[in-house]
C-alpha cells in the first residue's frame, strides 16, 4: 500500500495524483532509474582535433617572434655581444625537427636526417660567431655531425630496407652504436692528440660486438629464435 506524501491519504496502485490534495504520486524505484539513466549522456561526442597545419603555423609563428624578439633586444639593449644568435640558431633547430611531424608530414626520413644536420651545422657556426673561434668547428664538431647523420641514416636504411623484427631492430640499434662509438673516439684523438688510440669505444665495440653475435645466433637459429620470443613475449 502507498499513501499521500501531502495528506497521508492511502491511495491506489493505479493513481497518479492524491485525489484530496492532488500531489502527484511518484514510485520511487522510477525516480531512481530516471536519475541513474541521465547521468551520462545518450550520444557520444568528439572534440575537434587540432589540424597540423595550423600547429606549424602556430609553431612558426611563436619561433619567429621569438627569435626576432631576441633580436630586437640584442641590437638595442644588450649589446655586449650577440647572444640572439645562439637564441636564433636554437629556434632554428627546434623548427627543423618539428617539419616532419606537423609542417611537411611527407617529407622522408633521410631528408628529415639531413636537414637536422644542416640546422646542427647552422647553430655551431653561430656559436664561433658569438665566441669568435671557429678552430674547433672544423676539426671536431662538423666531423662529428657528418658521422652521427651517416649513422643515422644507415640505421633508418637498414629499417626500411631490411626485415624488421624485435631481434633485428636491436641489431641494428648495437650495430650503429659500436660505430658512433668508434668514429667519436677517432674523431676526438685526431682533434685533440693528433693520435689515434682506442680506449673506451673499445671497450663498447666489444659489448656491441658480443651482442650481435647473440642475436645473430638467435636469428639464425629458428627454434632458438621462437623459443626467446615467447619467454620475453615479443
Amino acid at each position: 500500500m502507498s499513501y499521500c506524501v501531502n495528506c497521508g491519504v492511502e491511495l491506489d496502485r493505479s493513481l497518479r495524483a492524491c485525489p484530496l490534495c492532488n500531489t502527484p504520486v511518484i514510485n520511487p524505484r522510477e525516480l531512481e532509474q530516471k536519475s541513474a539513466g541521465s547521468a551520462f549522456p545518450k550520444e557520444k561526442g568528439q572534440v575537434e582535433t587540432v589540424k597540423r597545419k595550423d600547429l606549424g603555423i602556430l609553431l612558426s609563428v611563436v619561433l619567429i617572434a621569438a627569435g626576432v624578439t631576441c633580436g630586437i633586444l640584442n641590437l638595442f639593449v644588450f649589446r655586449e655581444s650577440a647572444w640572439s644568435l645562439l637564441i636564433i640558431g636554437a629556434c632554428l633547430i627546434v623548427w627543423v625537427l618539428f617539419i616532419p611531424v606537423v609542417i611537411y608530414t611527407r617529407l622522408s626520413a633521410y631528408s628529415a636526417i639531413f636537414f637536422d644536420g644542416i640546422a646542427v651545422c647552422i647553430y655551431l657556426y653561430l656559436i664561433t660567431l658569438v665566441t669568435g673561434n671557429n678552430t674547433w668547428l672544423l676539426g671536431l664538431a662538423l666531423p662529428i655531425v657528418l658521422l652521427v647523420s651517416c649513422v643515422c641514416e644507415l640505421f633508418v636504411l637498414c629499417i626500411k630496407k631490411l626485415p624488421v623484427t624485435f631481434l633485428t631492430t636491436a641489431l641494428y640499434l648495437f650495430t650503429a652504436a659500436g660505430i658512433l662509438c668508434v668514429g667519436l673516439e677517432i674523431l676526438i684523438d685526431r682533434y685533440l692528440r693528433s693520435r689515434i688510440q682506442l680506449v673506451w669505444s673499445a671497450v663498447v665495440l666489444t659489448v656491441c660486438v658480443i651482442i650481435d653475435i647473440t642475436l645473430i645466433t638467435m636469428l639464425s637459429r629458428a627454434r632458438l629464435r621462437d623459443a626467446v620470443r615467447r619467454r620475453l613475449h615479443f
